[in-house]
């Protein structure tokens, strides 16, 4: 399988707004983990009157190290990628301390609003956005791509005429991204990926990590890795493998047990994407 060329840095400093670009700075949420890398990045759009995007999880001190970094600044909008646990429930208390509208997709249907993890509520925003919808405000706008895959929900912003695209957990730099059923859905995050092959910004922003500076190549990459670990999977049901547990252990020799768990829901979500197209053999496992 090929092997990606991850983008990493140094640990960055916490609570501080680094000015990544003439009408971008980032603040990452202390909040590293194996999924998370270093923290949430949030990022500030414009200045004077700004959006705020990602305000990370519920993080008195994060928030804390925002408001400042805000101090004399209006905020006009909290965008959130999606309605994960280290981006979205942040969204709620800034909205009190600056009286901005919270935006993003969400689900308002029953039983479809997006939550990660129990004890965790669902994402619902202020104002709904889908694909195509703008938003503005002074020296910058910003315009709405619908990216399901990863989550139900989960939206880019591209920053017009500035090159920039924000990419949330859609593409990152320093990892593959989770697509995990049932609200994860690897047919729809390979389709959002090919898009993003399509885009024009020379610079994509992640959720997570630092900036993506050829993301084309980057892009094409995940999808070649996606598409040779499908074709791993279905070589291991070749040769005998009966459950998702055995596929991982075919598919990531070695791996650490703390991360098996996560290891077996990317099989699942290849298995429902290659099972919907037909491709699986009849004795492959039940999901």
């Amino acid at each position: 399988m090929e092997t990606i060329a991850f983008i990493t840095e140094a640990v960055p400093p916490y609570g501080v707004a680094q000015q990544v670009h003439p009408r971008v700075r980032r603040i990452v949420a202390r909040n590293p983990g194996p999924f998370t890398y270093h923290g949430t990045n949030t990022w500030i759009v414009g200045a004077g009157r700004v959006a705020v995007i990602d305000p990370g999880p519920d993080d008195p001190a994060h928030r804390r190290a925002l408001l400042e970094a805000l101090r004399g600044e209006t905020v006009t909008h909290i965008l959130v990628t999606h309605g994960h646990q280290d981006h979205a429930p942040g969204a709620a208390p800034l909205a009190a301390a600056t009286g901005a509208t919270v935006m993003g997709r969400g689900h308002r249907q029953a039983g479809r609003t997006v939550g990660i993890a129990t004890g965790h509520p669902p994402f619902l925003p202020d104002e709904t956005l889908g694909e195509g919808d703008t938003i503005a405000g002074e020296g910058w706008r910003l315009s709405v791509l619908f990216t399901p895959g990863h989550a139900s929900d989960h939206l880019c912003f591209a920053l017009e005429g500035e090159g920039i695209l924000f990419s949330g957990d859609h593409v990152m730099p320093w990892s593959t991204s989770m697509v995990a059923p049932p609200d994860g859905d690897m047919a729809a995050y390979m389709a959002s990926l090919r898009r993003m092959l399509e885009r024009p910004e020379g610079t994509f922003l992640a959720g997570h990590g630092p900036p993506i500076v050829a993301p084309r190549p980057h892009v094409a990459a995940l999808l070649r890795h996606r598409e040779a670990r499908e074709a791993g999977i279905l070589e291991a049901l070749a040769a005998g493998a009966a459950t998702v547990e055995e596929v991982v252990a075919h598919q990531y020799p070695g791996l650490a047990e703390p991360l098996r768990p996560a290891a077996a829901r990317t099989v699942r979500a290849h298995l429902i994407k290659l099972r919907a197209e037909g491709r699986l053999p009849g004795a492959a496992p039940a999901l």
